[in-house]
């Protein structure tokens, strides 16, 4: 029974899609590395609580069947903002993110993280 449900949670992975632009936190690549540390002896794996197993498997496989999307459909593709998918998508990426937090640093930490950098490369010549 264990050898099934490994292959289903396999299964589930290869069709769950990645999204590059949000590498370290894509919910593709945490779902890979959940089911690599739950399986770990692949289909021997012992599987203590198989009805919590089978539940967590059925949850993600509606949210990746789009079943909650068709079942309660948006009427618009946009939120109140009116932002559109693609302007969601571009400023959740994490280059992006990487620029925002940057863009909030004072004044006074950038001289400080820049003289820090100088005297490190100054100190190892």
């Amino acid at each position: 029974m264990a050898a099934t449900r490994y292959r289903r949670f396999l299964k589930l992975c290869e069709e769950w899609p990645l999204d590059e632009t949000k590498w370290g936190r894509d919910l593709g690549a945490i779902l890979r590395q959940r089911v690599a540390q739950a399986f770990q002896e692949g289909e021997n794996t012992q599987i203590s609580d198989p009805e919590t197993c089978d539940q967590k498997y059925n949850s993600l496989a509606r949210i990746n069947g789009n079943f909650y999307r068709d079942k309660y459909p948006r009427l618009r593709d946009t939120s109140f903002t009116e932002v559109s998918v693609e302007e969601c998508r571009m400023v959740l990426a994490t280059d992006c993110m990487k620029q925002m937090e940057e863009a909030k640093k004072g004044l006074w930490k950038k001289l400080k993280e820049k003289f820090s950098q100088k005297s490190t490369e100054e100190g190892g010549k």
